[in-house]
């Protein structure tokens, strides 16, 4: 199988494997007092350590949940209960943020057709009751990368709190919870080659948010319920190893995309890379085939042996089109005919290549397919010839 969908979740390295077949050992609950739960609890907050290091910030800031989407919802609920009032979003927000305070009034402000957010409507969109901003540090689906921390330092000026879901971008792009000001940010061990099941919400010192999971006193109360020691572990060793080789991963892997994209825009008629010419993550490339129904073309390439996607993974399952997708302004016939390849340190030059010499023939499969009249049609056809 040639992987090309590691935004929906990448291989597990072998080195946070390694650590957290060690880590099974451990098991003493970090909570308690006596010697194997202290051994225990320093494997916890070794992890931690490391996952304040990738974003810049202090481990006492790093709140440990199960993955991004509670972190999402740890962050938004705590901030919009904590505070009252409105919140501001993106319209290209993943479905962990966009649907993670129902009820509570907000408002959205759509990416330009480009892909671009422009800060200063995002910015212009804050009223005095606004509690939050929420804008996602990197799409999940087209890869852009947004202004957050133009966006922040507009918003903390009127006093709203800001918090970006920096799951796809962190391990991928460098991320300072500092530089950008932000005051909460989440992020996912699986998608930087950690296990899943682990995630992590910064709060940075100061800030205060209503607790959405009592009962323990585990995360300084804010999220109750035994740790989780050899994921946090896993999720320690990857988000260290994604520090370390983050430039020159993001070089080859940048390299790997844009050949990939470059060769099927050339070879392919009919398509278009969706966000290029704006900031966009390295590793991804969707690409908007016309004529040819993303999820025909997900099955007919996974017969080929290769995995890409039609959307989020997380709403698989649905042909409805793509939320953020649609924000760009395309209509739900074009969002549901694009192709998200997704690439990482796993994938190689031989697999780009192997894909390319593939997908012409897929595509115009599909399309042909789409082209021929259906059983009703040519019924239909058969009985006005008689």
């Amino acid at each position: 199988m040639i992987y090309f969908d590691n935004n929906a979740s990448t291989k597990l390295d072998p080195g946070a494997l390694s650590a957290m077949e060690a880590a099974f050992h451990l098991f003493g609950n970090p909570s308690s007092l006596h010697a194997e739960g202290r051994r225990a609890r320093r494997a916890v907050e070794d992890a931690r350590e490391e996952v304040a290091r990738l974003v810049g910030a202090e481990p006492a800031e790093i709140y440990f949940t199960s993955g991004g989407t509670e972190a999402n919802a740890m962050a938004i609920y705590g901030a919009t209960a904590e505070r009252g009032g409105s919140w501001v979003r993106s319209g290209a927000e993943h479905p962990s943020v966009r649907e993670a305070a129902p009820g509570v009034p907000g408002r959205v402000v759509d990416p330009d057709p480009s892909g671009a957010l422009d800060a200063a409507r995002v910015v212009e969109a804050i009223d005095p009751g606004t509690a939050l901003v929420s804008v996602m540090s990197a799409n999940n689906e087209y890869g852009g990368i947004f202004p957050v921390g133009d966006i922040a330092r507009g918003a903390r000026a009127r006093g709203a709190l800001v918090h970006t879901d920096a799951v796809q971008a962190a391990g991928r792009v460098p991320i300072d919870v500092r530089a950008l000001e932000v005051d909460l940010l989440s992020v996912s061990a699986h998608k930087l080659h950690g296990p899943r099941g682990a995630g992590a919400l910064f709060i940075r010192k100061g800030v205060r948010i209503a607790v959405r999971t009592p009962g323990g006193g585990q995360e300084k109360r804010l999220r109750g319920g035994t740790e989780n020691t050899p994921a946090l572990v896993g999720f320690g060793v990857a988000a260290r190893l994604a520090g370390e080789r983050l430039l020159h991963d993001a070089r080859a892997i940048g390299q790997l995309r844009d050949r990939l994209e470059r060769s099927i825009l050339e070879g392919i008629s009919g398509t278009r890379a969706i966000g290029a010419g704006q900031p966009r993550l390295p590793n991804t490339s969707a690409i908007l085939f016309e004529g040819a129904l993303s999820e025909t073309l997900l099955m007919r390439l996974d017969l080929e042996g290769v995995a890409v996607s039609a959307g989020s993974a997380c709403s698989s399952g649905t042909l409805a089109p793509s939320p953020a997708i649609l924000a760009l302004g395309f209509s739900p016939r074009q969002a549901r005919q694009v192709i998200r390849f997704s690439l990482s340190r796993d994938n190689t030059a031989e697999e780009v290549d192997a894909v390319l010499r593939c997908l012409p023939a897929a595509v115009a499969a599909v399309r042909q397919k789409a082209d021929a009249p259906g059983p009703e049609a040519a019924a239909a056809a058969a009985r006005s010839s008689r």
